[in-house]
């Protein structure tokens, strides 16, 4: 098979799809690997290391797209990368179509065989590939949400660990999932007080032995919810029902009744976002202010951090390349059902009911395609 990885084009973009280890390992297992140049250059690894690796680099997208039989990438196309569409490509990538309805009529009309990083499934249940990234992103939130309650960035001017006769700044977490989990971690190094928010009982009950009873756990309903972002100096969203748009957990009445100054990080912000008056914004202009309170909704936000990002997410995507190159998409996907439930279009259908049900559509179980 023929893999190409092309160099990602949505703003600030930073990580890539495949590493130079990954090429070696393709390569040896008899695949052509087409790597597009400076692919990996802002990952710290520089077209040399996937020549040297067996790569072949080509010198434009339109190559990289023209001659590959899958694509593999990090987050969905930008409208600029449509054109490249065709029957019986496949595209493995982050695909978060829930609130993409113009990109999945593209791969619908053209046929592409897409597989959603977001939406594979283990054996176990859990989503092994969204894992990584949203322990980089949950990580991350913290330290920008810090950074972001910082006077000069329009915050309230508060130190998330307070000092020695000042209290530490509020931190309130929706989602106790693996977003609010590595969130909260951080938020309790820096010293914070945290309120981890969730609608799951025996989650609370997890979270609040994970973290010895040092974090509130709050049982999620508006009233708490409400009290709990009035308080806070930063929100973090961190909800997330797979392949579908993210429930607006927190209201613009909420927003507007949270401290002057206060910041929000919407990590679910790739999926439509959790917070009412959250809307997507990318690195070039990450922030803006909604009633006093500063909103801050990257996309990609892990790829503020490409290196360690590119590597903990291709150690998580790799063994799928290697399998669907192995054994050719169709085959590879019915011998493996948590593939299954990664394939969001096949055949011109829509195969993932939450995006069918967030955008209207119709949609078929993709065994029937197969």
């Amino acid at each position: 098979m023929i893999i190409g990885v092309p160099k990602e084009v949505k703003d600030h973009e930073s990580r890539v799809g495949v590493t130079p280890a990954g090429v070696k390992a393709l390569v040896e297992a008899g695949h052509k690997v087409l790597v597009e140049t400076r692919a990996g250059e802002l990952s710290a690894m520089p077209d040399d290391e996937y020549q040297s690796a067996g790569a072949e680099i080509a010198g434009s997208a339109y190559d990289v797209w023209r001659l590959a039989d899958m694509i593999v990438k990090v987050k969905e196309p930008v409208e600029k990368e449509y054109g490249h569409f065709r029957e019986g490509l496949v595209l493995f990538t982050y695909l978060h179509l829930a609130p993409l309805p113009a990109l999945t009529a593209k791969l619908l009309e053209k046929k592409v065989t897409g597989i959603a990083y977001e939406t594979i499934r283990d054996k176990a249940g859990a989503l092994p590939l969204l894992t990584p990234m949203s322990e980089v992103a949950g990580r991350m939130s913290v330290q920008v949400g810090a950074a972001y309650l910082e006077k000069e960035k329009g915050g309230r001017g508060v130190l998330l660990g307070g000092v020695p006769g000042v209290p530490p700044g509020n931190v309130c977490i929706i989602g106790g999932g693996i977003v609010g989990t590595n969130a909260a971690k951080v938020a309790m190094g820096m010293g914070a007080k945290v309120t981890l928010v969730d609608l799951n009982l025996n989650r609370l009950r997890e979270l609040d032995d994970i973290f010895n009873g040092r974090v509130h756990t709050l049982a999620s309903n508006s009233y708490n919810v409400g009290h709990a972002t009035r308080e806070a100096d930063l929100v973090i969203g961190g909800v997330l029902i797979p392949g579908a748009a993210a429930p607006k957990i927190v209201t613009r009445e909420m927003v507007s009744r949270m401290k002057k100054g206060a910041v929000i990080v919407d990590v679910a912000i790739d999926q439509g976002g959790c917070i009412e008056t959250a809307r997507p914004t990318t690195h070039s202009d990450p922030s803006y202010v909604v009633d006093d309170v500063v909103h801050y909704c990257v996309t990609n936000m892990p790829a503020a951090v490409p290196n360690t990002s590119t590597l903990a997410l291709t150690n998580a995507t790799f063994p799928y390349v290697l399998r669907l190159a192995k054994l050719g998409a169709k085959a590879a996907i019915r011998s493996d059902s948590g593939l299954q439930d990664g394939v969001n279009t096949l055949e011109g259908m829509l195969t993932c009911q939450p995006v069918a049900e967030s955008q209207g559509k119709d949609w078929k179980p993709v065994t029937t395609l197969l």
